[in-house]
């Protein structure tokens, strides 16, 4: 294994250092530091994170492998960033046994350019309507711990509250994707102005925010782990204000796009703009912003949604829903966020590995620490060309917009998987 000396780098926005990867971890930290038999980089300006962690990543296989691979996603998260991801279980065949599973985390492993987490489906095909292998996931080779029928509502409170006494055995956690789906049907956006002057029928805030207050409640009735799937409203950021107040066990994230894109995106009938939920105002832009960090929300996670070209390049109305993320979250965070290194550091990887219990991951790059991190150079800027993306979709809302930010390298546990810019397998 290639020792690597890195010079002069801020340690998440610390005063410069050298950094010393050896056999997979961070042997030394220090200034002057040398290694004759290691390859010396220049960090100089650059900005060392620990890797990030993605709570929320599709990648589409099994199934549909047109539109994401676990390796072409891969790729794309280690081009991001990031040194693990956990993979959503909307798969065809779905994540809901522990031999789907295993299939994809050994796949992940093959890949060998991030730790790819396998989150199960909480009920069998995502139909919500009985729980899926919970403890056989659990006790997988995957050892699986966070289960989700995202894309979907657990919409039965019976039935969630069952999930959420089945986890508590095993620390596991229950994330909602929060949609009341009787308030919901037929829905193309945000319900608001926008959509009244479009004409669309809009999906309204009340879906969310009514299924987060549910299951705040089921959750604090039953003493287990909550999380909430991509909140988009300022009324659910209140929801969630007030359920951690009373010491509820509940975390939530917000995506990129929801941090910057408003529903107004939707006048240009791009489908590449609907997503699920959808872009909301800019009040609840301003809301979701604040809440992200005071801490109301715990982390921001990309819902990377990637998409087969004529599931997005078609009339709205019969458009997939989602957007591509991986590669550019970090940098949205730091257009929106500043660089602020720590809270950044804290929202998109400390957070996120906690919650998921990836051990290994979230660490700050210090002696003895495995060697999961990431090379910022925060000078630099980039405009976003769809086809030049690791993803093998290219439903990005980013095209031609020029963001902060630039991975330089990643390293996971001490092997890059990123340098200069580009994956290196």
């Amino acid at each position: 294994m290639t020792a690597y000396l890195i010079k002069n780098v801020s340690v998440v926005g610390a005063a410069p250092t050298d950094l010393l990867i050896r056999d997979g971890v961070v042997a030394e930290a220090g200034a002057g530091l040398t290694a004759p038999d290691a390859t010396v980089l220049d960090g100089t300006g650059l900005v060392a994170l620990p890797g990030l962690v993605d709570l929320h990543t599709h990648l589409r296989e099994p199934g549909r492998e047109d539109a994401e691979t676990v390796e072409s996603g891969s790729r794309a998260a280690a081009l991001g960033g990031y040194t693990a991801v956990c993979a959503m279980a909307n798969t065809s065949p779905v994540a809901d046994t522990a031999g789907v599973v295993e299939q994809v985390w050994r796949l992940g492993r093959e890949a060998g350019l991030v730790d790819v987490q396998p989150i199960g489906a909480v009920t069998v095909g995502l139909a919500g309507e009985r729980l899926a292998e919970l403890g056989a996931m659990a006790d997988s080779a995957a050892r699986v711990r966070i289960f989700s029928d995202d894309g979907h509502c657990v919409a039965d409170p019976k039935l969630m509250r069952r999930a959420l006494e089945y986890v508590k055995a095993f620390d596991g956690v229950i994330a909602q994707h929060a949609e009341e789906p009787r308030l919901t049907e037929g829905a193309q956006m945000h319900e608001g102005e926008v959509s009244t002057r479009l004409g669309l029928t809009g999906w309204p805030a009340v879906a969310e925010e009514a299924i987060i207050a549910r299951d705040v409640l089921l959750a604090e009735h039953v003493g287990s782990r909550l999380h909430i799937c991509h909140v988009s409203t300022a009324g659910s950021v209140e929801v969630l204000r007030h359920a951690k107040a009373r010491g509820v066990k509940v975390t939530a994230e917000v995506t990129p796009h929801h941090l910057l894109l408003t529903d107004e995106k939707a006048e240009t009938y791009d489908p590449v703009y609907k997503v699920n939920p959808p872009l909301r105002t800019a009040a609840d832009i301003a809301a979701l912003r604040a809440a992200l960090a005071e801490g109301v929300i715990d982390i921001v996670a990309t819902d990377h949604a990637p998409h087969a070209v004529e599931d997005k390049e078609c009339e709205w109305a019969y458009a997939r829903p989602g957007m591509l993320g991986l590669e550019t979250a970090l940098s949205i965070a730091l257009d929106v966020l500043g660089p602020q290194w720590d809270l950044i550091a804290e929202r998109m990887s400390r957070a996120p590995a906690r919650i998921a219990g990836l051990e290994g991951h979230g660490l700050d790059p210090a002696p003895g620490v495995p060697a999961n991190l990431t090379l910022v150079d925060p000078a630099a800027h980039r405009t976003i060309e769809p086809a030049e993306l690791a993803s093998r979709s290219r439903n990005t809302p980013y095209a031609r917009m020029t963001l902060p930010g630039r991975i330089v390298a990643t390293f996971l546990r001490g092997e890059p998987t990123v340098l200069d810019g580009k994956a290196t397998k």
